[in-house]
Formats: C-alpha cells, structure tokens, sequence
C-alpha cells in the first residue's frame, strides 16, 4: 500500500459508534415491548401492582419504591449501591436473575437488545 498512515487513518474514521452514544431508543416501539411488563408493573403512575411501579426508575436505588414488599436479595443490591440507570436496566433485564441473584422477579429477561433499547427510551419519559 502506497499510504499506510492513511489507511490507518480511514480505518478510525469507520469505527461503529460506541453503543451508548447510538442507543436513543424508540418510544412507541418500547411501549409495545412494555406490554410484556405491564402484567406485573406500571410506569406511569406511582401505583405499585404484583411488581413496584417503574415511575421515576431511574436514579432510583433498587427496592426502595414505596409500600412494596421487595425480596431480601433486591433490598440487599440496594443497599449494597445498586441504583437503576440505563446500563444497570439493562443488564437486569437482560438476565434479571443473574443481576439480583435471588430477586422474586419470575419474568427471564429479554435477549433482543433493540427492545431493551426501546423499552429503556418508553420508561425514560415516566422518569422526568
């Protein structure tokens, strides 16, 4: 190659963009994934239902949401400094039983990254 600093050069510029940065999310898609959630929790209102309510998750320490009977394992990630942001979210919902061992949650988590993504921008507007 006649322009090896060059090549290197156009090689940075095609880097993907770090996932946190491309990771918007889109609502109304996230809404329809908050269906699967909806059976045991509640984001736009403070009421709690068979799982606490999600309004205001985020910067919130885990089971700590008001008159619910949270398990010792989700009171003991609290304690111990667990607080809901994207990234914390969103490794409790992909595996919820591997983030909070012993977490009464009986839902297994999604894989699919996207609706993470989109689900995580739908309960972001309930945390404002």
């Amino acid at each position: 190659m006649r322009y090896p600093a060059f090549a290197g050069l156009v090689s940075l510029i095609c880097l993907p963009v770090p996932a946190a940065i491309a990771q918007e999310g889109d609502v109304a898609a996230g809404e329809t994934v908050f269906k699967k959630c909806a059976v045991c929790h509640i984001a736009d209102t403070d009421k709690n239902k068979v799982g606490p309510s999600l309004n205001h998750l985020f910067g919130r320490t885990a089971g700590t949401h008001p008159d619910f009977a949270y398990s010792p394992a989700m009171k003991a990630a609290g304690a111990a400094g667990l607080v809901w942001d994207e990234a914390t979210l969103r490794d409790y919902l992909h595996d919820p039983k591997l983030k909070v061992k012993g977490t009464k949650m009986a839902f297994v988590g999604l894989k699919d990254d996207g609706e993470i993504t989109n689900l995580i921008a739908y309960l972001k507007q309930f945390s404002k």
